[in-house]
């Protein structure tokens, strides 16, 4: 939440969302979705479990299948939530972050976490099964902020969805 230098501690940043968050709960999920999101090239996108909050509702529908694998092998998944904004000219959507904790999607690399934003009454997922840390670049390719993971894999926006830009190692199959 930093702004021309200034910045909130943590705890009062995330008291003031929680805040929001309570307050406007009941009245559109969508303005919370709005309230939540992190300022691009802040910080790590911040996954949490929010029960019973507008987010978690769409979050929960975003990943009913996997909820539900998840559930059926005999585990209790945690759904864990967060936003930011993506949007270079800061009027677009925020993006919903969803991540399932449980045993079938979380390895030796972490859990999978999936992004998706609000396209015309509909969610849209735009990055797929990415694991550590996220944080929002303030680096920009087609409009979009382009996304850190683990702080060094960058993923750019395409005009539609965001793409890996590392390289295929040679020799590796596609």
């Amino acid at each position: 939440m930093r702004r021309q230098g200034a910045s909130l501690p943590n705890k009062l940043a995330t008291a003031i969302q929680k805040f929001f968050a309570s307050f406007f709960q009941k009245r559109s999920p969508f303005f919370l979705l709005l309230l939540c999101a992190a300022a691009p090239g802040d910080a790590t996108v911040t996954l949490t479990t929010q029960p019973g909050s507008a987010l978690e509702t769409i979050a929960s529908q975003l990943s009913a299948d996997d909820l539900k694998q998840s559930r059926a092998s005999g585990d209790a998944p945690v759904l864990l939530v967060g936003s930011a904004r993506l949007a270079a000219d800061k009027a677009g959507p925020a993006a919903l972050f969803v991540q399932v904790q449980s045993a079938a999607f979380c390895g030796s690399a972490g859990c999978s976490t999936s992004v998706y934003i609000r396209r015309g009454g509909t969610w849209t997922k735009i990055l797929d099964s990415i694991s550590g840390p996220i944080k929002v670049s303030p680096r920009i390719h087609g409009g979009m902020h382009d996304l850190l993971v683990h702080s060094h894999d960058r993923f750019v926006w395409n005009g539609t969805a965001y793409a890996d830009t590392l390289p295929v190692p040679t020799g590796a199959k596609p």
